[in-house]
């Protein structure tokens, strides 16, 4: 392994274990991983970019294990249900993913929507454009994902007051199902 691998996998390596043991994301700063790390305060920048580009890696990575541990996802990309289903169900499975690790969205909430750029690694993209079946741009098609994914981040970073004031638990399995079928019927319709 090149050394540049060995930094990038260290950095990531302190990451995961400085967020799942902290309290609050912000206490998971570029000097605390790099310390963590044993490596260079610039090595972040060098690496990944940014901190956030950092925590964003490390999420991807979460993302990719949960689907590997849920064989549920796998049918339900390649299986029989509608696109417009397909999206709703990778959506409702990764908020799920999202609050159940709700550190992560506290801490790049703010990346994803303001400095990510749009259409970046969604799978939303596709099952938007196979659902439009061309009646669409690709450049529609990558801003309604942007915007469904856009309402379902800030939903799960302000679920505690949208349970509070709007008597909507995310945190319910059923009830997280209802609220994004829900908005991916309202975005797509037909």
């Amino acid at each position: 392994m090149r050394d540049l691998d060995k930094t990038r996998a260290a950095l990531i390596h302190a990451a995961e274990k400085l967020m799942s043991e902290c309290d609050d994301p912000d206490e998971v700063t570029a000097r605390a991983i790099t310390k963590e790390a044993g490596v260079n305060l610039a090595m972040i920048n060098y690496c990944f970019g940014s901190r956030e580009e950092l925590l964003y890696e490390v999420f991807t990575k979460l993302q990719q294990n949960a689907a590997v541990f849920d064989p549920d996802i796998g049918r339900i990309i390649s299986g029989d249900l509608s696109p417009k289903e397909k999206l709703a169900e990778a959506h409702f499975r990764t908020m799920k993913l999202m609050l159940a690790n709700y550190k992560y969205c506290k801490a790049l909430t703010k990346y994803i929507l303001i400095t990510r750029k749009i259409g970046d690694k969604r799978m939303s993209v596709q099952f938007i454009q196979q659902h439009y079946g061309g009646r669409k741009t690709e450049g529609e098609c990558r801003l309604i994902a942007f915007e469904l994914s856009g309402m379902h981040e800030l939903a799960v970073l302000r679920h505690e007051e949208i349970k509070e004031l709007c008597g909507i638990d995310l945190t319910n399995e059923d009830v997280l199902r209802k609220f994004v079928y829900g908005n991916v019927e309202r975005m797509l319709g037909d």
